[in-house]
């Protein structure tokens, strides 16, 4: 018993000192760091430090070793790697149970695998490629690998309906707040559930809920987001409607970690709704023409406002206004703009 404690241990240590170590590399990426430096700084023997930093190696992250200098990590390395992920992770964050995976049909898939697998918790699932993404109305999300970021967070809690509908539009506010303090890139929101550069589509968002029908409540909510990073080779039907970040320098990694600490943020107080007006800023259909499809039926309306709901507030022609809601309809900028 006691021998399995000192392994449990020990393996724990290891995982910590690898974090921190990555939290340190990356810090100080224009330079070497010395071995005993790090050892001095977490209070560990430089053997420790050597293991840590080969573990690190294994995991496929990109470290370079030089006798008498120490070590650097690459500004190339961009593998996903749960060390580097969590070295940017806020401690709420942190308080995830983090899957990375090389390979899956859809995140959303997998956390809804977990559900049926009774998983209680809080997660966030990564993955490095999808198969089979998945958008709303039965949409496919074009999802390759090395050249993006596919994540799902799955929320095993009651909540009310309403509160669960308002987690794409968290998510959507995330991502926009995510890249903002990235990059340069000013992304816009196409209500209800995808984020824009230059009126290109370079992020999905597919929000799922288990719902028992008994009491009306949300059972666990799972929450995908997928952005294009890097992608280029976008299938015919999408070369001229969707786009990637290409950002020079932008960890798939780091940009994960931003994306959850900001989601986090705003679900921890999630009634406050002061991220709508984020989310009304940077609006892409406010203030336009558009048509909206409801039933099958298309209809021609102004895009007025974001309601504290999500919904979105459209004026009609014949002077009447109304709220449409996620889930039932289509929005289209309309080609007559206001």
């Amino acid at each position: 018993m006691a021998f399995g404690l000192i392994f449990i241990y020990r393996k724990v240590f290891v995982m910590l000192l690898k974090e921190k170590i990555l939290e340190e590399l990356e810090k100080n990426s224009d330079c070497y760091v010395s071995g005993q430096k790090l050892a001095d700084m977490f209070g560990v023997s430089r053997n420790a430090v050597w293991k840590a930093v080969n573990q690190l190696k294994e995991d496929g992250c990109k470290i370079q070793s030089v006798n008498n200098k120490g070590y650097r990590i690459l500004s190339v390395n961009d593998v996903l790697s749960p060390e580097l992920i969590k070295s940017y992770m806020s401690d709420k964050a942190k308080c995830l149970d983090l899957i990375v995976l090389d390979k899956v049909d859809s995140t959303n898939n997998e956390a809804k695998r977990m559900i049926a697998n009774s998983f209680s918790g809080h997660a966030l699932i990564v993955s490095n490629e999808q198969t089979n993404g998945r958008g709303r109305l039965g949409r496919d999300f074009y999802s390759p690998k090395n050249t993006g970021v596919y994540m799902s967070f799955l929320f095993s809690h009651s909540v009310k309906t309403s509160r669960a509908i308002l987690s794409t539009t968290a998510a959507a506010v995330a991502v926009v707040r995510a890249v903002e303090s990235l990059t340069n890139l000013k992304p816009m929101i196409k209500w209800v559930n995808d984020v824009y550069i230059e009126n290109k589509k370079v992020c999905g968002i597919l929000t799922e809920a288990v719902t028992d029908f008994e009491t009306g409540l949300v059972q666990n909510v799972v929450v995908g987001i997928g952005i294009n990073t890097s992608t280029e080779d976008f299938p015919d039907e999408l070369k001229n409607s969707a786009v990637s970040l290409n950002w020079n320098g932008l960890s798939r990694n780091r940009l994960t970690a931003e994306v959850v600490n900001r989601f986090i943020e705003i679900c921890s107080d999630l009634d406050n709704k002061s991220y709508l007006k984020t989310y009304r800023e940077r609006s892409l259909i406010i203030g336009q023409s558009i048509d909206f499809y409801k039933n099958n039926v298309k209809y021609n309306a102004v895009a007025v406002d974001i309601d504290d709901n999500g919904g979105l507030i459209v004026k009609l022609p014949n002077g009447l206004t109304e709220v449409l809601n996620s889930g039932e309809i289509t929005v289209r900028l309309s080609k007559n703009k206001k």
